[in-house]
């Protein structure tokens, strides 16, 4: 049975990609397709994904147009009463909060019935480790040689804000975590959103085979936490051992430039992150219900 079970998924995702050593996109997309099976539509936004083989449909668009394209597909199956199928978009950071945030803001607010994986590096990787909007605060990127101003933009949160179904964090360190909430995801109607937290190593300047390590520290730093928001209810998913942030600055040489003043306000940031997300753990984030709970 398991031999059947891994040809399986390399029919599903055959072996060879065009991404560098140590990226944790293919990984996570094979995550997806072992949850969710054959019956899936991809859309991806143009990013190193399309250099990825896949044996299931795909569709490579440009930035802004991941989302739109899948709700296309979408209505199109709806009118073939085609329920069995999963339609799913694939976007980096950039593609999701910045540049297509606005056509994913829509799809929210109508409730199309998808899951959007964002594939967070933290930076527009692709194009030559230019700095997102979800860039962390103090990160060096092409950008900002000297560090990222400003602090990551909490999408998850925005979207949360807006009353789809179901919001969660993943990342592919704490893999049971990440596959029950693409379960999870594929039994709920309406919007999905699962945001992927991913090591570049050739952007975070970390060793490939420090990739995992590394996300796994950001989840014990609690750079990164790990949650789910289903039906307004906030849910922590990981209370992991605890380290500094220090910890997982030290392997990246993306915070080298950092110094102890520097670390300490951010370690103040995570803090008081993590002080509130306890406060919430279990209760309604909410403001209001949504129309769509009461029709």
């Amino acid at each position: 049975m398991a031999t059947e079970q891994v040809e399986d998924m390399r029919k599903l995702l055959p072996s060879g990609h065009g991404c560098c050593p140590g990226c944790q996109g293919p990984v996570a997309t094979k995550m997806i397709l072992r949850t969710l099976g054959r019956k899936v539509i991809l859309f991806g936004s143009g990013g190193c994904g399309d250099f990825t083989p896949k044996s299931v449909p795909y569709f490579g668009l440009h930035f802004s147009g991941v989302g739109t394209g899948a709700t296309g597909i979408l209505a199109a199956l709806e009118m073939k009463n085609r329920k069995d199928i999963t339609v799913i978009s694939l976007a980096g950071d950039g593609a999701t909060g910045d540049i297509g945030f606005g056509k994913l803001a829509a799809i929210a607010e109508r409730n199309d019935n998808m899951i959007h994986f964002c594939y967070d590096n933290e930076a527009y990787m692709n194009t030559g480790i230019q700095k997102s909007g979800l860039t962390p605060f103090g990160a060096w990127t092409t950008t900002t040689p000297a560090g990222k101003t400003t602090r990551k933009k909490d999408v998850a949160m925005a979207l949360a804000a807006m009353k789809v179904p179901y919001v969660a964090t993943v990342t592919v360190a704490y893999r049971g975590d990440f596959q029950n909430k693409v379960k999870k995801a594929a039994g709920i109607q309406g919007f999905k959103y699962i945001h992927v937290l991913e090591a570049c190593p050739t952007g975070w300047r970390v060793s490939p085979e420090k990739a995992v390590e590394v996300l796994r520290l950001a989840v014990q730093s609690h750079m990164w936490n790990l949650y789910e928001i289903e039906n307004g209810i906030f849910k922590l998913t990981m209370k992991p051992k605890e380290v500094p942030v220090k910890e997982y600055f030290q392997i990246q040489g993306r915070f080298r430039h950092l110094k102890e003043d520097d670390i300490q306000r951010i370690q103040k940031f995570v803090d008081e992150d993590w002080a509130r997300l306890k406060e919430w753990d279990g209760k309604s984030v909410w403001v209001g219900t949504p129309w769509r709970a009461t029709s």
